[in-house]
C-alpha cells in the first residue's frame, strides 16, 4: 500500500524503509538521503496531516527543522515527504560531544520557546494532555517502558491519580507563561552539525503547540541524563541548562510533567 503511494510521486527515485520509525506508520527514506516519507493509513491521516502543517508551519519561523515537500494522498493512505536534516541525532553522541552540544542545545531551545505564542494555531495545552492520559489509561494502553524505573510496578490509574491534586496549580501556570513547545523533546529529536555541534534542527513534530515550558524542559533534562556518567554531571547540565535558558529550575513542576507524558502515549 506505502510503496505504490511512493512510486506514484512525481519526484521519482527510489525508497528504502526506516526500521525506527514509529508504530503505526511507515517510514522510508530516499536513496540519496536527501528526503523522508512517513506513510500512514487512511484511518491515521488526520494526524500526519496535523504534522504536515506544524512542520510547514515552523519552517516558516526561522527554526531549523525540516521542510515540506510533498504530500499524497489515495483512498488507503496518506504520505508526508519532507527534507532530511542533515546530522546526528543528540543520542547518538558520546557524553563529550553533547556536553559540547549542551549550551548550543539550550539556545535553540530558549529560541523556540520565544515564538510568539500568539501566532502558533497548535496547542498541546494541559487539558488535552490530561484528557488524553485519562483516555489512554482507561483503555490500559499505557507502555509502561516509558514510565520512569521506580513507577513501572504501579498501576497506570493509580499514578494518575497522583498527578490530579496538582492540575489546577500547574493550569494557572501555564495560562501565565505558556510558550511554543516542540511537545516530545528529547534527543532523539534534536539533529546535530557533527562538526561543530550546533543544533542543525528539530524533528518529529506531530506535538508541537503551545504549552507549558516545562513539557519540554522536563522531558529533556530526563532523557539527557541516560548520556551522562553519573550524577554530579547530569546535575551540572541541569544547571547549565537553566543557566542558558535563563530559568531556575522548578523541581516539582518538572517532575509532574516528566510524570505526565508517559500516560498520554497509548
Amino acid at each position: 500500500m506505502f510503496r505504490a503511494l511512493l512510486d506514484g510521486g512525481h519526484d521519482g527515485g527510489t525508497w528504502e524503509p526506516v526500521m525506527d520509525g514509529e508504530s503505526g506508520a511507515g517510514v522510508f527514506r530516499s536513496a540519496d538521503g536527501s528526503r523522508y516519507a512517513k506513510c500512514v493509513p487512511a484511518d491515521s491521516a488526520t494526524s500526519l496531516k496535523e504534522e504536515r502543517d506544524r512542520v510547514g508551519w515552523l519552517s516558516e519561523r526561522g527554526v531549523p527543522g525540516p521542510r515540506v515537500l510533498d504530500w499524497r494522498v489515495t483512498p488507503d493512505a496518506s504520505c508526508l515527504v519532507t527534507s532530511t536534516v542533515a546530522g546526528v541525532p543528540a543520542d547518538r553522541v558520546p557524553a563529550a560531544r553533547l556536553w559540547a552540544a549542551w549550551e548550543p542545545i539550550a539556545d535553540a531551545v530558549r529560541r523556540l520557546h520565544e515564538l510568539p505564542v500568539g501566532q502558533c494555531p497548535f496547542t498541546r495545552d494541559l487539558s488535552g494532555m490530561f484528557a488524553t492520559a485519562r483516555d489512554v489509561v482507561a483503555r490500559g494502553a499505557v507502555n509502561p517502558e516509558f514510565l520512569p524505573e521506580e513507577q513501572q510496578g504501579t498501576p497506570a490509574d493509580e499514578l494518575l491519580a497522583r498527578l490530579l491534586p496538582q492540575l489546577e496549580q500547574r493550569l494557572a501556570q501555564e495560562a501565565a507563561e505558556a510558550v511554543v513547545c516542540h511537545g516530545d523533546l528529547c534527543l532523539p529529536n534534536i539533529i546535530l552539525e557533527p562538526e561543530t555541534m550546533n543544533v542543525a534542527g528539530f524533528i518529529d513534530l506531530g506535538r508541537l503547540g503551545t504549552a507549558d515550558p516545562y513539557a519540554d524542559i522536563a522531558l529533556l533534562l530526563a532523557n539527557s541524563r541516560e548520556t551522562w556518567a553519573d550524577e554530579g554531571l547530569a546535575n551540572s547540565a541541569d544547571e547549565v541548562f537553566a543557566e542558558r535558558y535563563g530559568i531556575v529550575l522548578d523541581r516539582d513542576r518538572e517532575k509532574f510533567y516528566l510524570h505526565l507524558d508517559p500516560l498520554t502515549w497509548g
